[in-house]
Formats: C-alpha cells, sequence, structure tokens
C-alpha cells in the first residue's frame, strides 16, 4: 500500500476514534442526547462536560507522548527512548507531586505545569549529562542513565508521600496511575496549546531530525548546528511531556509504540513519521482510555494500566530485537 494511502488511513482511523469514543457507553440512543443539549438533561451534561473533554484531552495526552517519543528516538538513534524510559516522565511527576504537596501555601496559576516542567527538565539534564559522561548515546548508557535518573526521582516521590498527609498521600498515589477524569474544558484547552506550541517545533525540526538520526557528522557537514538542536527538542519534549504529567500523570509506553507501528507503515521520513505519530498516538490513548473506563464499568482502571500491560511486551519485543541486530553485526 502506497504511503499516501496509509497516510489517509491513519487520519481517518483517528477522526473515526475521536467521532466514536464519546458514545461508548451511553445509556441513550446518541442522536437523542446531540438532540437535546440542555443543561436540565443529565445525560447530556455528562456526554458535553465529561466525556467530550476527557476524550480531547486523551488526545491530546497521546499525541504530545508520541510527537516526544519520535523526537527523541531520533537524538538518541535509539529505538528505546521515549520520555518514559528515559525519565523525562519520572522527573515531571516529581515536579508535579512537589506542587500538590505545596499548593496551599504556594498557590500559583499553572502551578503544576510549572513544577512538572521543572522536574522534566532536570531529568533532561541528567541523562544527557550521564551519557555525555560516558561519551555517547549507545543504547545501554542510555537505558543506564534513564533507569538511574527514574529511581531517583521515584525515592523522592516515596520521601514526599511519606511526609505527606493522607489525603495528599493518596490523590499522589492515585494521580501516579495515570487519569483522564476530566472535566470542562479548561485542562484541554492549556494542553492544546503547549501540545502545539511543542509539536510545531518539533515538526520544523524534521528536516535535522533526519540528518541527526543519521548520525551527528553527516548532520554537521550539513549545515545542523547539533547543539542547538538539541536544546530547542529537550526544551519542546519537556513542555509537552510536563503538561501531560501535570494533568494526567506519568503514562508510559505511549512514546515507545505509536512512533514504531507509524515507522513500520510510512516510513522513517520525519517530515511524514512525526503528523502521523501526533494522529495515532492521540487515538492510541483514547481508546486505552475508552477500555479503561469501559472494561470493569461501573469501577475504572487507571489508563496508565492498560498502557503498561500492552508496552511492556512491546518494549521487550525491541529490546530483544535491538539486541539481537546488534549481535549479527
Amino acid at each position: 500500500m502506497k504511503k499516501k494511502s496509509l497516510i489517509i488511513l491513519i487520519v481517518l482511523f483517528a477522526l473515526l476514534v475521536l467521532a466514536i469514543t464519546p458514545f461508548v457507553g451511553l445509556t441513550k440512543i446518541p442522536f437523542s442526547v446531540l438532540k437535546n443539549s440542555s443543561t436540565d438533561n443529565v445525560e447530556a451534561r455528562i456526554f458535553y462536560s465529561l466525556r467530550i473533554p476527557r476524550v480531547f484531552t486523551a488526545f491530546l495526552a497521546g499525541a504530545a507522548l508520541a510527537c516526544c517519543g519520535v523526537a527523541l528516538q531520533a537524538m538518541f538513534r535509539n529505538p528505546l527512548a521515549t520520555p518514559f524510559t528515559l525519565g523525562i516522565s519520572g522527573g515531571a511527576a516529581f515536579g508535579a507531586a512537589v506542587y500538590v504537596i505545596f499548593a496551599a501555601a504556594i498557590p500559583i496559576y499553572l502551578g503544576s505545569v510549572i513544577f512538572s516542567f521543572a522536574g522534566s527538565l532536570a531529568a533532561v539534564l541528567g541523562v544527557y549529562g550521564l551519557t555525555k559522561i560516558k561519551k555517547g548515546f549507545s543504547i545501554g548508557t542510555m537505558l543506564l542513565a534513564g533507569i538511574t535518573v527514574n529511581f531517583f526521582f521515584s525515592s523522592l516521590i516515596l520521601f514526599l508521600q511519606y511526609i505527606s498527609d493522607f489525603t495528599q498521600s493518596f490523590r499522589i498515589i492515585h494521580w501516579l496511575m495515570g487519569s483522564m477524569s476530566i472535566t470542562g474544558y479548561s485542562t484541554p484547552i492549556t494542553m492544546f496549546v503547549l501540545t502545539t506550541i511543542g509539536s510545531i517545533i518539533i515538526i520544523t525540526q524534521s528536516t535535522k531530525l533526519n540528518l541527526i538520526s543519521i548520525s551527528d557528522e553527516i548532520a554537521a557537514t550539513r549545515g545542523v548546528n547539533i547543539r542547538v538542536t538539541r536544546k530547542i527538542l529537550f526544551l519542546a519534549t519537556s513542555v509537552m511531556v510536563a503538561a501531560v504529567v501535570a494533568f494526567c500523570g506519568p503514562i508510559g509506553f505511549v512514546g515507545l509504540m505509536a512512533p514504531h507501528i507509524c515507522r513500520l507503515l510510512v516510513g522513517p521520513d520525519h517530515k511524514i513519521l512525526t503528523p502521523a505519530s501526533i494522529l495515532f498516538g492521540g487515538a492510541f490513548l483514547v481508546l486505552c482510555d475508552t477500555i479503561a473506563k469501559t472494561i470493569i464499568a461501573p469501577a475504572e482502571i487507571p489508563v496508565g494500566v492498560i498502557t503498561a500491560l500492552l508496552g511492556g511486551p512491546f518494549f521487550l519485543w525491541l529490546l530483544i530485537g535491538s539486541s539481537s541486530e546488534k549481535n549479527s553485526l
């Protein structure tokens, strides 16, 4: 199948998911809800105030994580590089957890996003610094650096839980599992702005990502300023990860699976791969969230559990595949 046809299919898939998932689980016929949008109608209020914002939030979170995964995998030339495996999500989670505990003392507009951004940026600097010490971006070095940073921030989060009261501790635990329990449109609007800014920055760097994904030397001979480009991309990914983690929690593996599936479908050209991953990642997380809230309804499984159940085997498959290719060379 031609790439153009596959891109059209990905676009249609994303639109279909957005159009259908808000209606999953409704007790009334969807057309009756759309026809009667009065605030006196309970079903309509649930649909417009809970279901639609939740779907949009899940789509934006998945799109942001997938976009970050594409950029990080190209920068590190590593199929396992994602915000989750590099510890960026862990850093953002620590920042948000700090704000959960001290929010009453230091109320700030978008404080959770700001603190998450600070944490994700600290994680980026930590991983980047550790890999530079080893003078290379090898799979082993990068994963060890990511694991180290993840453990460090996880221990800090445990410490925060220990010193927090019961209510704060429960909020942190529930939030760490990943959740799309959103009410109203303020969250999706904020996420839309931050995700759009970050995605545009990464898309405009597509040509440079194509060159960097081959080698730094080739990129440098073509006029790419490697250091500046990496700083720009790290900043963009940190902003998007901070937005996702602040509102939805540290959701893993979306940034791993979506780029790889799209790479198999549309190829490695980042001019096509990045937009395709954004659409597919958004639709993928919407489907995961739909499964999470319906599979044992009326109870709800945290969406991070669903993505981890799917992403764990996928991660092992990539790890084994990478090791096999390395041994065969």
